[in-house]
């Protein structure tokens, strides 16, 4: 039974990250796309207080706040770190899956610059 729970556990994450999608397509009311072509996609990116997206994956991308704010990242193995971001700050992300919720005060407004090549 002990070795059957780790298997179980590994089985249930391969599905969630391979359910995973594209955040347009699985959460359009929040990303918007504003450039696309063979070496980026940009995505305007508008989270209300207490908004969260659908899981969904990411490759390498860059985040530029518009506005500071605080928002929480829950991974697709449950794990969670929460951001605390600044107006003008751009940060690098490699590539993930996650759910976001915007978990501060004010509306958080962003670009996702996401890395195609």
């Amino acid at each position: 039974m002990k070795k059957l729970i780790p298997i179980v556990g590994m089985s249930i994450l391969a599905v969630v990250v391979a359910k995973a999608q594209d955040p347009v397509k699985v959460d359009p009311t929040h990303y918007k796309v504003i450039l696309n072509n063979e070496r980026v996609r940009v995505m305007d990116v508008r989270m209300k207080p207490g908004e969260k997206t659908p899981m969904h994956s990411h490759p390498n991308h860059v985040i530029y706040s518009f506005t500071g704010g605080k928002t929480k990242f829950t991974l697709a193995d449950g794990k969670t770190n929460t951001v605390t971001s600044k107006a003008g700050q751009a940060v690098w992300r490699n590539a993930e899956t996650h759910t976001v919720e915007n978990v501060g005060k004010n509306e958080t407004h962003a670009l996702d610059i996401e890395l195609k090549k």
